[in-house]
């Protein structure tokens, strides 16, 4: 009687569905969580073999042919075509943990997987999801509350920022790369914070040279910009410049509203041709009088850096004066070009002073190919820097790229935090145990919702255990002994040995871990109760092109 009932709400609820559109499709109650389930597990799987240092690489193969080396989750989850919604989905979820964090895309996939991989096992004995995922809850808050006995209560220094960016970029990048951009990242971050201020990481500029090897890679304090003076008299190498940081036009511009002239002699043209050029002429000499009025023994160099055009006759007096002349620079390095150099950018001629220069103590030109590179190097007390990434090909510069951009984001989190976590699995299993612990007190079947969350944490110590070569299971069973005498320990992908990572250095952002916790269980909770799959959309190409009513 009652199944009958429900297979008629079920024939009709489908009715009702095909009545307001033909076209859309309908899965029912177990398939929906099936379908949900099976993809969570299919993303899980394919980026399980990325996580921790010793994970494996990925080839993207894109439509055009071109080929993407990378072990980023985030990458692969911004350059996989995913047709499925839920995959879809779940990817979107661990982009914005990278968005927002800078990390922990993989994990939060793998979690997110485990979850419901737990969770059908007791809903395949007839628990409820609402259940399942009331378990849930109560699960990632005593997670959550937890989570604060593991900060570490030493001071941040350099040395924990340097433990805290090696252990995120050897994830991404070979080890001996890893240690050359844990002191290039460390010193980046450390360049442009100032003392009671956000920490800006545009202000680290990020250039790349297809030119020697990744190991040629370097911080330089100052600024490279990718062009290079547009005169061929222009000195290609000065020291001890004053720097004007200029937003005027330098050359002739046409009237904004159309105009004619009319000339009856060839002087009245020349005498019209003069004046056109005398105001730009005007502003060039202005800028020449300020040089000869500030440079001298000490600092005979002047370099100008103009966001606008220079016309070729300005940088050829520019030139006869001894000045190097930048032109169409981005406007984002005139803001660095001010932090690194000091002074500040002016936007007419006429508010030109000595206060407004900056400094550098070397300037030079380099030419690779077809390409140049303007470095201003040797400036006093910056606050903008360069990373300049050296590669031999592009796709080892664009692993380069990805891993700098990741370190900095976990040195300027744990700066921000002010704290950092234990890593290599160690606060996972540790959250585990007493997760499973709590779930003793808890009543009713959300205890055995409480237990799939513990369950579920181990699949990061398992994974990064498994992805070194070593039994997962031997691996969480040493694990477990020495959580119960007390020790925080975590997987050695080394040895597969328990190991101190506060002793080690491996060490986690507190953010993202927190962020991981929050994230996954709400968009595992979601998929849980989602009980029919509804694809509704308008189908087009059935449709009369013509139109209604043809």
């Amino acid at each position: 009687r009652v199944h009958g009932d429900s297979s008629r709400l079920a024939l009709a609820k489908m009715a009702s569905l095909q009545m307001l559109n033909p076209n859309a499709d309908f899965a029912r109650k177990g398939t929906a969580v099936a379908m949900n389930i099976a993809a969570a597990r299919g993303m899980s799987s394919v980026l399980k073999t990325n996580l921790g240092p010793r994970g494996t690489v990925k080839m993207l193969v894109g439509g055009a042919g071109d080929i993407t080396l990378t072990k980023d989750g985030s990458v692969l989850l911004n350059q996989m075509q995913l047709q499925h919604p839920t995959a879809s989905l779940i990817a979107r979820t661990a982009t914005a943990q990278d968005d927002a964090t800078g990390d922990g895309t993989t994990s939060c996939v793998l979690l997110i997987g485990e979850l419901l991989r737990q969770a059908d096992r007791y809903m395949q004995e007839g628990l409820h999801p609402r259940v399942v995922t009331e378990g849930f809850d109560i699960a990632k808050g005593i997670a959550l509350q937890e989570l604060e006995n593991f900060r570490l209560k030493t001071k941040v220094d350099r040395e924990m920022l340097m433990q805290v960016a090696r252990s995120s970029l050897l994830t991404k990048v070979h080890p001996e790369i890893a240690e050359r951009l844990t002191d290039i990242v460390v010193d980046s971050v450390l360049t442009i914070q100032r003392e009671g201020q956000q920490i800006d990481l545009f202000m680290v500029e990020i250039m790349t040279m297809l030119h020697k090897t990744a190991a040629d890679t370097r911080l330089i304090k100052g600024l490279v910009m990718d062009h290079g003076a547009r005169h061929p008299g222009m000195p290609t190498r000065t020291e001890n410049a004053h720097v004007l940081i200029l937003n005027a036009s330098l050359e002739y511009e046409k009237t904004e509203i159309n105009a004619g002239f009319m000339y009856s002699s060839p002087e009245e043209r020349e005498a019209m041709v003069q004046a056109e050029r005398r105001f730009v002429i005007e502003r060039v000499e202005k800028i020449i009088a300020l040089k000869e009025k500030v440079c001298d023994e000490k600092k005979p160099g002047f370099l100008v850096i103009n966001q606008k055009g220079i016309d070729p006759l300005a940088l050829d007096m520019l030139a006869r004066a001894g000045i190097v002349a930048l032109r169409r620079a981005k406007r984002r390095n005139m803001e660095r070009l001010a932090l690194a150099c000091g002074g500040y950018a002016v936007n007419t001629v006429d508010d030109m002073s000595p206060d407004c220069l900056g400094f550098a103590g070397l300037v030079y030109e380099v030419t690779l190919g077809e390409e140049k590179y303007t470095f201003v190097e040797n400036v006093v007390n910056p606050f903008s820097c360069t990373v300049l990434i050296k590669g031999p090909n592009a796709h080892t510069i664009a692993q380069i790229k990805d891993a700098v951009r990741d370190g900095l984001r976990a040195v300027k989190n744990c700066i921000e935090d002010q704290t950092a976590f234990p890593g290599a699995g160690a606060v996972e299993m540790a959250l585990s145990l007493k997760i499973a612990e709590h779930a003793k007190t808890v009543k009713g079947k959300s205890r055995l919702g409480v237990r799939a969350f513990a369950e579920a944490l181990l699949i990061i110590p398992k994974t990064l255990a498994a992805n070194s070569g070593f039994d997962q299971i031997e691996t969480i069973v040493k694990l477990e002994d020495q959580h119960h005498e007390g020790r925080i320990v975590g997987v050695n992908v080394m040895t597969g040995e328990p190991m101190d990572p506060v002793v080690e250095g491996v060490l986690d952002n507190y953010k993202v871990k927190r962020m991981l916790l929050h994230s996954s269980t709400v968009i595992a909770t979601n998929l849980l109760l989602v009980d029919e799959i509804l694809r509704a959309g308008r189908n087009l190409k059935s449709q009369d092109p013509a139109g209604p009513g043809h």
